[in-house]
């Protein structure tokens, strides 16, 4: 019987709409999505951002229908689907409140082969670049926050794969919208921000992965303390955009930390009754690079 309920309320989401209840003044978008042979795509890749903060509201993998909801507060986001080996697949939705939009069927193409970016210098373009990070709170939900002040560029090789990045981040600059846990986070139980004012990462090498996957091997140093890390990468394309017409790349890449690795002791700040994030961070950056052949970011050293 309830395998029943369920295949019926999955066709309300395909369908007309959502059937399930809401909270008061929420609103939620679904979507079905479907692989380039039109069966449901299981396990696909579903991010929704919000378009004015570059925030991830929601995050998760289609069920194995190729289904995925999220309720959401009021507001314009942005949906991208991705799956390995096709075509991400983005667009911007206005979320109402009250309402349930119908499901959307949002089928995946086969990823052509793109182009690598020309050879040359490209820099992080900081309006349409979010550096963010979602860390669990300790008996508690996610805390989702990002860094508000970052540079960065990567300087594209004639091999790919002998190409490197590096960013900085102004570590004072991180912000989770909660002004208390925002002074904590810059604090010496933290990141502390007035002896160690960046966050630095810088590449050692290029690993290709096969379709648009790319490993980035580099250091990263924060509070202090340098260690290895890789970046999980996808590069989504070039495109010619923007004002002036720039040339532009994109990718998107993320790491898991461990907030141990860089002294950043939270068993011990339990132990003093500081209420804390887990010990583990998932790090977020979604890039757009404009070439620039009279620039060049700083190598790594």
């Amino acid at each position: 019987m309830a395998f029943a309920l369920l295949r019926r309320r999955r066709s309300k989401v395909a369908g007309a709409g959502l059937a399930l209840p809401l909270p008061p003044g929420a609103g939620a978008l679904g979507c079905e999505v479907l692989d380039p042979l039109g069966q449901p795509m299981g396990g696909a890749d579903v991010t929704v951002s919000a378009v004015d903060i570059h925030h991830v509201m929601a995050r998760g993998t289609t069920d194995p229908y190729g289904f995925f909801l999220a309720v959401l507060p009021p507001g314009r986001y942005s949906l991208m689907v991705a799956a390995e080996g096709l075509t991400p697949h983005r667009e911007t939705v206005e979320v109402v409140g009250d309402t349930a939009l119908p499901a959307e069927r949002i089928q995946l193409e086969p990823a052509r082969q793109l182009d690598l970016p020309l050879p040359g210098t490209w820099l992080f373009d900081p309006p349409h670049t979010a550096i963010r990070f979602i860390a669990k709170h300790v008996g508690m939900a996610n805390v989702h926050g990002r860094f508000e002040r970052f540079e960065g560029g990567i300087q594209v090789a004639q091999q790919m794969t002998d190409s490197w990045v590096s960013v900085r981040i102004d570590a004072s600059s991180i912000t989770t919208g909660n002004l208390t846990r925002d002074n904590h986070l810059r604090s010496a139980d933290f990141l502390d921000v007035e002896r160690f004012p960046y966050i630095d990462f810088a590449s050692t090498r290029f690993a290709y992965r096969g379709g648009s996957k790319w490993t980035l091997q580099g250091t990263l140093t924060m509070h202090g303390v340098t260690r290895s890390v890789g970046l999980e990468t996808t590069y989504l394309g070039t495109v010619n955009g923007g004002y002036g017409e720039e040339l532009r790349c994109a990718a998107l890449a993320r790491a898991e930390l461990h907030r141990e690795d860089y002294t950043l002791n939270w068993r011990s700040m339990l132990a003093r009754g500081i209420a804390v994030v887990g010990p583990t961070v998932q790090l977020e950056l979604d890039v757009q690079a404009m070439y620039r052949t009279h620039d060049t970011p700083t190598p790594p050293e």
